[in-house]
Formats: C-alpha cells, sequence, structure tokens
C-alpha cells in the first residue's frame, strides 16, 4: 500500500553571502509568497530574514549560510543556519545612538515566535514563523 504524504512546500538555499545578498533573497521570498497566496505576510518575513542574512554578513566569518522558507498550514517559517557557534543575543538596553544591534528586537516584534537552536559541532540554526504556524 502507497501512502500519499503530502509534502510542505519548501525552498532551501545554501550559499556565501555578500553585502548583496539581501536584496536577492527578500525578492525569493517576496516570490515565493505570493505563490503560495501569503502576500500579506511580505513585509514582515521580507524584514525579518533581512535581518538573520544580515547578521551572517557582519558576524559569520565565512559568511556561509543556508536559508530555508518552509510553508506552513496558514503561514511560514524561516531559518537560517550557519556554521558560527557564537549565539545571537538582545541587547537588555540598546544603545539609541547605536547603528546596529536592534535586529532580533525588531524580529520579535514583528513575527509570531522566534528562536535559536545551537547545534551539536557548532554553528545554529536562527528561526522565526509568522501567520498562523
Amino acid at each position: 500500500m502507497k501512502l500519499n504524504i503530502p509534502r510542505t512546500p519548501q525552498y532551501r538555499l545554501h550559499l556565501a553571502v555578500g553585502e548583496h545578498s539581501v536584496q536577492h533573497i527578500r525578492r525569493i521570498v517576496r516570490s515565493l509568497l505570493g505563490e503560495w497566496g501569503l502576500a500579506e505576510l511580505t513585509f514582515a518575513v521580507e524584514l525579518g530574514v533581512s535581518e538573520l542574512v544580515t547578521n551572517v554578513v557582519r558576524h559569520v566569518p565565512d559568511r556561509r549560510c543556508t536559508v530555508v522558507v518552509a510553508r506552513r498550514t496558514a503561514g511560514v517559517r524561516v531559518e537560517v543556519t550557519d556554521g558560527f557557534r557564537r549565539l545571537p543575543s538582545m541587547p537588555d538596553e540598546p544603545d539609541p545612538e547605536a547603528e546596529s544591534g536592534r535586529g532580533l528586537a525588531l524580529l520579535d516584534a514583528l513575527t509570531g515566535k522566534w528562536g535559536v537552536t545551537p547545534w551539536g559541532g557548532g554553528g545554529k540554526t536562527v528561526w522565526f514563523e509568522c501567520g498562523d504556524v
């Protein structure tokens, strides 16, 4: 007997990111959300993935990462995985004059939930979910 198990649509991209990668990944996300009928999530998901990929550009020495955008029943989950051990953290009180350091607070405000999953040999996955997931 063959079971027909539906696969969750997802997009996976392995790359070394640079300064211009964020704009290309945002276009991909926008296209996927339109195709999946989730265009109303575009602003939050584009901003969230921008923050996570920018963190890779700024903090991960080899700038290599995997970006996964996965469709959920009524939403989307985005994961950015890299091989750098240092975990991101939100400052208790960000410096109001600083030009950076607000990305995770922004992610927290815009998404349904987010988190960091460290993995055994070093590295981590930073993820967030938007919509009714």
